[in-house]
């Protein structure tokens, strides 16, 4: 059965409070750990927190000690109706440092909340004292966090963590994302366009496009998940890039192939003519934003490729 925090005895209370600075000082050991090596800046600060978590939890278990005795009881904080919930950091498979530092102003916030309220309930003077000063301290890293991207900033610290989050963005998403596309959106043109100038129906172009794009997304999204495990690369896990590079794919593929849906063969044929042209350009743009190819280069590139093939599916569609 769970209990309301105002049930709580002050005893009760002071061992929940030992168990959460406990508990919080273990969640900044592992934030640390997590982004040590790309973050330090933001890593050095986690484990300058979790000192003082520490600081506060030895505060609390000596104020316990001198007020009911030696032994501290164990209150499991999920017993606590409507008490404060922390997810674990080793459940978060992709943990960046922006949602790190929007969980500490959370855990901050719920804390210094949490001893007000005790504060207010516990007829202690000395006990009171404490938790009041504890809220206070709490504020205080809360304002630390939400001041952490302006003193980054400052030392040039942000600049140099924004840019590693960047490269892994792109190592991680962009590239896969990027793959899956261009040969989506490439490799599907001649066969969808061949079925089309082969048949005039719009229906067969349909089923063949479908048939071409979803069987690339699979065959890219394993190819891509089996490549590399991204240990040492540092792109990522390989079944989320896997995944990311096959959805891509199908919809590289899937994006002129709808078109044919409608009845009419050369309303069909000239709206997924418009469709190609948008995918080559969307494909050019991001190659140019995130890959640093100049934009005339890429559109150049894309385009030459995605014409070739484009001619190379009618010229046999129109053979046959």
């Amino acid at each position: 059965m769970s209990r309301k925090l105002s049930e709580l005895d002050e005893r009760e209370v002071l061992a929940l409070a030992v168990a959460l600075e406990e508990h919080d000082a273990r969640i900044y050991a592992d934030y640390a750990e997590r982004v040590k090596t790309e973050y330090p800046e933001t890593a050095q600060m986690l484990t300058t927190m979790q000192e003082e978590e520490e600081g506060h939890a030895a505060s609390l278990r000596k104020s316990y000690q001198e007020h009911y005795g030696k032994h501290v009881p164990h209150i499991d904080k999920h017993d606590i109706k409507g008490f404060i919930r922390r997810k674990p950091p080793w459940l978060t498979q992709v943990l960046t440092v922006q949602m790190i530092r929007r969980e500490i102003e959370i855990m901050e916030l719920e804390a210094m909340n949490f001893y007000e309220r005790a504060a207010k309930q516990t007829p202690n003077a000395a006990v009171s004292k404490l938790f009041k000063e504890l809220a206070v301290a709490e504020q205080k890293h809360e304002d630390l966090a939400g001041s952490l991207a302006q003193n980054l900033e400052t030392s040039g610290g942000r600049a140099r963590e924004d840019e590693t989050h960047r490269r892994a963005f792109i190592l991680q998403i962009i590239q896969p994302g990027l793959a899956g596309l261009m040969d989506g959106s490439v490799s599907t043109l001649a066969p969808v366009f061949a079925a089309a100038f082969a048949t005039h129906r719009s229906w067969d172009a349909f089923l063949v496009g479908m048939a071409a794009s979803i069987g690339a997304g699979i065959s890219m999204g394993f190819a891509e998940a089996l490549s590399d495990d991204g240990v040492i690369s540092g792109r990522g896990r390989p079944y989320i890039r896997g995944a990311i590079c096959g959805l891509m794919t199908t919809l590289g593929g899937i994006g002129h192939t709808l078109p044919f849906l409608i009845s009419g063969f050369w309303l069909a044929m000239w709206v997924a003519f418009a469709v190609v042209a948008v995918e080559l350009a969307v494909i050019s743009w991001i190659r140019h934003r995130y890959m640093d190819t100049p934009l005339l280069s890429a559109t150049f590139q894309v385009v030459v490729g995605g014409v070739l093939v484009f001619i190379t599916g009618i010229l046999i569609g129109s053979a046959g």
